[in-house]
């Protein structure tokens, strides 16, 4: 993952931020939307792309654009490099290689002892019942 050449490949959009700030919310485009198109993206390996496609399947669209927004700073400046480190983490977490899954363990008690031990619990549990006449 080359990570300058994500930055050049992203698209901005701009739009009205939400919320409270009064006039300064209502005249300015300060909310930015961060677009990468993944399956055209010469940074990423074939593989890299498909883990990517994988891990965020549900955040990418039909057209294979993984979009992410920032408005939360009243600059256009700061939420758009909130929105690149936003993106560029996403990408990080995604391609991050996962610890495979251990198995259990074999029993260090004798496993005939614990089967034993578990038949006389469950007849034990078995005389409970209602008494069949």
């Amino acid at each position: 993952m080359d990570q300058q050449q994500i930055e050049k490949e992203l698209n901005f959009l701009t739009s009205r931020s939400s919320g409270s700030g009064g006039q300064h919310v209502n005249k300015t485009e300060t909310k930015v939307e961060a677009r990468f198109e993944v399956d055209a993206s010469s940074a990423l390996s074939a593989a890299e792309k498909r883990k990517v496609h994988s891990a965020l399947g549900n955040r990418i669209s039909k057209e294979g654009i993984l979009a992410v927004s920032s408005d939360s700073r009243r600059s256009q400046v700061l939420n758009r490099g909130a929105a690149v480190k936003k993106l560029l983490r996403l990408i990080k977490k995604a391609l991050r290689a996962r610890k495979p899954r251990k198995g259990p363990q074999p029993l260090k008690a004798n496993p005939r002892k614990r089967l034993e031990r578990k038949r006389r619990q469950s007849e034990k549990k078995a005389l409970r019942g209602k008494i069949k006449i």
